[in-house]
């Protein structure tokens, strides 16, 4: 993929549309995906923590959380070309796994990750929506001069085959609704464009850093000089 020129706020200035398209169609399936997961493995390790087997089914939902996140930052950057900085508090080495624990539950990145991923499912579910919708019908309007001999009675009709308020039944009639398509086409181009771009900054502000975390992630990054700490 060829990078995108950064805008002067830190942003792609100008998005990748066959990356914005196939990033877009994936929310929901992962957003699907991600949600029924953590809310089952929360479900069950609430329910089951007083009598202790709950805990290791919520561990497993913390480390899922996490790594379901930095996938979602990888599939930005390979698809949109936008990078997400890790914002995860280094773990202390040497320190027993007790003390590594609290330093993920204490991490708020770790329940920002969650929040992120219980809202990529009903944003993925909008999102694929309007981008299946919009795509279809420009590409249908722009397809029209060609396919509309293969249809029924060799013609289309709207808005249905027995509602007959619009007959197309030549090229000459059909070339009006494909330049509407053309039209449709630009838009849905732009519409894509944006709702990448909004979702990615979205995306950024509860999967990246936030400016009180980049000061405590430079504090440890100056001890770990001399303490030797390894990052999560």
């Amino acid at each position: 993929m060829i990078p995108v020129q950064a805008a002067a706020d830190g942003h792609r200035s100008r998005t990748p549309i066959g990356g914005s398209v196939l990033y877009l169609l994936m929310n929901l399936p992962l957003g699907i995906a991600s949600f029924v997961l953590l809310v089952t493995l929360l479900s069950v390790g609430v329910g089951t923590a007083v009598v202790w087997v709950g805990v290791p089914i919520l561990a497993l939902a913390l480390l899922l959380a996490r790594g379901f996140a930095k996938v979602e930052r990888a599939r930005i950057y390979s698809l949109v070309d936008e990078l997400i900085p890790l914002p995860y508090l280094p773990l202390p080495k040497g320190a027993g796994q007790r003390s590594r624990w609290m330093t993920r539950l204490r991490d708020v990145s770790t329940w920002r990750d969650m929040v992120y991923l219980f809202l990529l499912f009903p944003l993925g579910v909008a999102e694929f929506c309007l981008v299946v919708s919009f795509w279809a019908t420009s590409l249908a309007l722009v397809g029209l001069p060609i396919y509309f001999r293969y249809l029924p009675e060799h013609a289309y009709y709207f808005p249905a085959f027995d509602v007959r308020w619009i007959t197309v039944d030549s090229t000459l009639a059909a070339l009006p609704w494909a330049a509407l398509g053309v039209f449709f086409v630009a838009v849905s181009v732009a519409l894509t464009r944006g709702l990448a771009r909004t979702h990615v900054r979205f995306a950024a502000s509860l999967l990246g850093p936030t400016a009180a975390q980049r000061a405590r992630l430079a504090y440890y990054a100056e001890r770990s000089e001399t303490t030797n700490m390894v990052t999560a």
